[in-house]
């Protein structure tokens, strides 16, 4: 399983009934230090939180961060966390 399909698939777990899209933008990094953009390596989150919801945007980047640990000590190198009400 390629890293989107990855994170995506955690996000669904984790985060039930919420609306979220996942970019892959490590393309745009090309160039930077000897990156060939081919790796999976920089990533925005797009994610809207239910009405319903009580968690605040930082718990949300920490809940995020925790589920992709794994990830950031195996290549991820950059996300970015949008949030919408």
């Amino acid at each position: 399983m390629n890293r989107k399909k990855r994170i995506e698939s955690l996000l669904l777990k984790n985060f039930i009934n919420w609306k979220f899209t996942v970019i892959d933008n490590s393309a745009q990094h090309s160039g930077h230090n000897n990156f060939n953009g081919t790796q999976e390596t920089h990533f925005c989150i797009i994610i809207k939180k239910p009405f319903s919801s009580k968690d605040n945007r930082i718990s949300i980047h920490r809940k995020i961060y925790k589920l992709l640990k794994d990830d950031f000590q195996n290549g991820l190198h950059a996300l970015e966390i949008k949030i919408a009400n």
